[in-house]
Order: C-alpha cells, then structure tokens, then sequence
C-alpha cells in the first residue's frame, strides 16, 4: 500500500502543478480577446472622441483591439449599468465622466451604485469649461453680465445639452453661485443647444473646450465671458477665469474616468492600468488632446486609488449642489 499512496500522492501532487501552471499561464495569457471599452454618450461627441483616442494605444498595450462601443440614453445611465453588470473579467470597461458623481443625486431610482458596482482603473483627462454668449447679448464682459442676469433673471435663457449633461451642471453651479435662477433650456446633445446659440434662439451656455474651442477660436459667432477653471488655458491665455473676474472659487473641470465591474481581478486592473498610462504617454494622443484645450492627468491621478478618492469627493461635492438647485430626473 505504501509504494502505491506514495504514487498516488505524487500524481496528485503532479495534477495540482500543473493546474497551478495552466491557471497562472491563463491570467498570463489576458487578454484573450477584444475588450469593449463602453461610452455612455454618442459617437462624435467629447467622451466618445477621447475613447477612441485611447483606444489605439490601449490595444497596442494589451495585444487585442480595444472596440469602442456607444451605449446611449437616460442621461447616460445606461453604460454604467451595462458595465456594472457585465462579466467581471475584465473585458467589459467603461469609460465616464464627472455624471458617474452627479447620477448619484440626479436619479432617485438608479440602476447602480457609482462608488460600490466598480473597481477603479484610473482618471484619465481634465477638460475646462467656458460660458458663452449669442453674439449679441448686451454685455460684454462676466462682471456685467453678472449684474445684467441678477436684474433680468426672468428673461435670461441658459441653454444645456440635457439633463445630466455637463453644460447642465455648470449652469446648475454657476446660478447658484451668483444666486439666480435662470430659464433653462435642455436640448437633446450639445450640437443643437451650440447652433440654436450661435442661432441667437438662446442667450447663455456652459459647456467643454473640445465643443466650444472651434467657435470660440473663429471668434465670429459667439461672445466668450471665461473658463471655468482657476487658472488660464495656454491654448486661450487671453481670456480670463471666472474666478478672476469676481466669481472666486468658481471651478468646474470635465474629468473622466475608466471603470471595470466589481469584482474584476486585481492583475487583470493592473493590466488595464498599464495600458491607460501608456496610452496618456501616446505623442499623437497628447497632440489631439492639446488641440481640444484639455489636460491629460499626470501619472500620479491615473491610478485606481486616486479615482477612487477623486469620485467619493465629487459625490459629496454635487450632492450639495444638485440638492440646492432642487433638480432630479427620473
């Protein structure tokens, strides 16, 4: 009996390595596959175009094609809830702005938990804002449209891409810091509320550099009264911060952020990790993002850990807003 337990022992003992090899040669090998990178907004617009930049490098990194895929509607609820359910292997990413905070508010009924359904891959760009102007409003700098729409709150129109959107959440920031209500208008995208002010049907807009740089830079259909953040853009030194022209404290950035499902293997993170840093190092992907008057994190944001500090806080900070202003969506 001896000789055979010890056989038998040592046959285990031989099944089990080389378990042990094909397990460690399959987390070796991920990925396997084309991983879907998720964007809860339509192709062409900021996020999608930043995906799709990424992309490129990302799948170079891994060795497989990072497929970008467009998940749209419910004010772009529905990628993360697509993502949060997926299969927690890693194949599955989304990618998502400063609304994986804000839904959290927004929404009474949301079909996820933006701080307790993913596990954090890193931030990935800063994108400023600026408040502009149909070409023919009355004033023609902030301190006097900042006493122009106190005295005319009620007839002062504020045009946002709709509920959710980031232009609807700088103009949510932006009354509330000057104390007024405005009448806002919510369009279906950022294109049509960007032509109806450039059309002269809306007075204001809040919204990103990547769709306001262009219009702001032929200089011919708008009025600029500043960016959003606390210090000038070297793509457009000459025009001044809000906080600079008397609205201090006044800072709103576009961050973005990658996202896998809960539960997705730390190495499988760390991979993905790593191909989002050698992406953010990418010369064609600096160039493009320059052009768009946005910042690419440094390395020390584009981590999983520094997202996730970064979400929690942005959490409590919109909370306190969107709260104020009374405003929730369905």
């Amino acid at each position: 009996m001896k000789p055979f337990a010890l056989t038998t022992r040592r046959a285990i003992a031989g099944a089990c390595a080389l378990l042990a090899l094909g397990l460690s040669g399959a987390a070796h090998a991920w990925p396997d596959k084309p991983v879907t990178l998720v964007v809860p907004y339509s192709a062409g617009g900021p996020t999608d175009v930043v995906a799709r930049l990424l992309a490129v490098p990302m799948g170079q990194s891994l060795g497989q094609t990072v497929v970008v895929e467009n998940t749209v509607g419910a004010g772009g609820t529905l990628a993360p809830a697509r993502v949060a359910r997926a299969k927690n292997d890693g194949y599955t990413v989304l990618i998502h702005h400063m609304g994986m905070a804000t839904a959290m508010t927004l929404y009474k009924k949301l079909p996820y938990d933006s701080l307790k359904d993913f596990e954090y891959i890193g931030q990935v760009l800063d994108v400023p804002m600026t408040l502009l102007s149909r070409k023919d409003f009355p004033v023609n700098t902030f301190p006097e449209l900042m006493d122009y729409v106190k005295k005319n709150q009620e007839k002062v129109t504020l045009a946002n891409a709709g509920i959710g959107a980031v232009s609807q959440l700088c103009g949510m920031l932006l009354m509330h810091q000057l104390g007024v209500k405005l009448t806002t208008v919510p369009y279906k995208g950022a294109g049509p509320a960007m032509n109806d002010l450039m059309g002269g049907q809306v007075d204001l807009l809040c919204d990103q550099t990547t769709q306001t740089a262009p219009v702001i830079q032929d200089g011919k259909r708008v009025k600029v009264f500043g960016v959003t953040t606390p210090q000038r853009l070297s793509s457009m030194p000459n025009i001044p911060t809000l906080d600079e022209q008397g609205l201090k404290g006044f800072d709103v950035k576009v961050w973005h952020g990658m996202y896998a499902p809960k539960g997705t293997p730390k190495e499988v993170i760390d991979r993905l990790n790593k191909a989002l840093n050698v992406a953010l190092k990418d010369d064609n992907v600096k160039k493009r993002i320059a052009e768009l008057s946005s910042d690419l994190v440094t390395p020390d944001k584009a981590t999983p850990e520094s997202l996730r500090k970064h979400l929690e806080a942005e959490v409590a900070r919109w909370n306190k807003v969107i709260t104020a202003a009374g405003v929730s969506a369905e």
